[in-house]
């Protein structure tokens, strides 16, 4: 396998693009099953889960062509379409699971594995069962694969979340749009990639209502036509970078961020001390003085802070002056991250769902292992402002969620390469 050596030099100064949003694109590519047209989608994310679902919409009958160096996917569903999503590609990424609403709008019948995706704690299909049957379907679990079908097509009805799951919330968008009469989602997620999704689907002929709020109204339509669309910027990947001028000093100005996607999150930055700034082409980021100061952090679904970003504060409060408390409330299980920080002289507690981090002058180079997606990258932050060289191991998770890492923070004075696992 693949690993990243990184050795801390000191302070980052430069230009970061930053991506489309993976968690964006994962939804919004999908929707190509809702139409015999033409989906096109600009701005793209070049990742691995990208990759996933593409061969899952492959196997499904969808025609699928990444153009202009990947920036650009191409896809349309004009053909037969094969109902069943197999456990040998659904278990590569959770994302998956966003197959079964469609189906079950173009098709009235579906079958779907389990997905997979990172090991960071139970993430349960009922509430997208719920959500679906809402709709009308029925929905069975046999033999690890949900066997989801209508009576006459999905109907139109009102449904409460008992919780505000991204995942649910775009299931339930994406259905909604096909089913006859209109449909009302309580307690619906607000994200921006719930937005993105809503007037990608918008674009296609849907009509829908209330995107960004707790709740969205859909009138069911007949049929939905192609459209392009781009995918709005990655907010998880902006939040990464805008955390390394922050650790290592230095001044990094992510192009094409906006405040409103990392608005909770800037909340943090400011109150730890790191400076954001506004320009014309995204965010400029800086330490406004001396070392950085702990702060407390609570993950919460938007607009609180990101859970996707929980790993990458940490990193960064690990070398603060004081004590900050970390509390994670979306995942039980998502602190894997903590005892390899602590190979690199960290000080972290963890009880249950929080962690205390005792901040210390300097980190210093380890090897260590990486444990899930936003895990890795943490790592690698910390890395970057460490004394010595730090060898993260297993950073095929990073390949599912960041870009050409190592290029992006090379641009920028960063020492980081990657090297060729046998």
């Amino acid at each position: 396998m693949d690993s990243i050596i990184v050795r801390g030099n000191g302070p980052l100064n430069g230009q970061i693009p930053i991506a489309g949003a993976k968690n964006a694109c994962l939804a919004l590519m999908p929707a190509t099953l809702l139409s015999e047209e033409p989906l096109t989608l600009t701005n793209a994310p070049r990742l691995s889960d990208i990759r996933t679902m593409t061969e899952l919409l492959a196997s499904l009958g969808a025609e699928v062509a990444a153009l202009q160096d990947g920036k650009v996917l191409a896809s349309s569903s004009h053909g037969e379409i094969n109902p069943v999503a197999d456990y040998d590609i659904v278990r590569k990424m959770r994302a998956s699971n966003l197959v079964l609403g469609p189906l079950l709008a173009r098709l009235g019948h579906a079958v779907v594995s389990l997905p997979g995706g990172c090991a960071i704690g139970a993430r349960p299909m009922d509430i997208h069962i719920d959500a679906l049957e809402a709709l009308g379907a029925q929905i069975e679990l046999r033999e690890g694969y949900l066997h989801a079908k209508t009576q006459g097509g999905l109907k139109g009805a009102v449904h409460e979340m008992r919780f505000a799951s991204v995942g649910a919330t775009e299931n339930f968008l994406m259905a909604a749009t096909l089913a006859k009469g209109t449909s009302v989602l309580k307690n619906a997620a607000r994200e921006p990639e719930i937005v993105d999704l809503a007037r990608c689907l918008r674009a296609m002929g849907a009509q829908i209502e209330g995107e960004g709020t707790s709740t969205i109204e859909i009138q069911g339509v007949d049929r939905l036509h192609g459209a392009t669309h781009p995918v709005v910027t990655d907010r998880i990947e902006l939040g990464t970078y805008m955390l390394a001028p922050a650790i290592c000093g230095g001044e990094v100005e992510c192009l094409g961020g906006r405040i409103e996607l990392v608005e909770s999150f800037c909340e943090k930055l400011d109150a730890a001390g790191i400076s954001v700034e506004e320009t014309a082409a995204g965010l400029k980021v800086k330490r406004k003085n001396g070392r950085v100061r702990a702060v407390d952090v609570v993950t919460e679904p938007f607009p609180g802070f990101p859970t996707d970003l929980q790993a990458q504060m940490m990193a960064l409060l690990c070398t603060a002056e004081g004590t900050s408390v970390l509390e994670e409330k979306i995942f039980e299980n998502r602190f894997m991250h903590a005892p390899e920080l602590m190979r690199m002289g960290a000080k972290i507690e963890v009880h249950g769902g929080h962690a205390t981090v005792h901040g210390v002058e300097k980190l210093r180079g380890a090897r260590v292992m990486a444990t899930d997606l936003r895990a890795s990258v943490s790592l690698i932050l910390a890395g970057l402002a460490a004394e010595g060289e730090t060898v993260v191991s297993r950073v095929y998770h990073l390949d599912r969620g960041y870009e050409r890492v190592e290029e992006k923070l090379s641009a920028v004075g960063a020492h980081i390469e990657r090297v060729k696992g046998e």
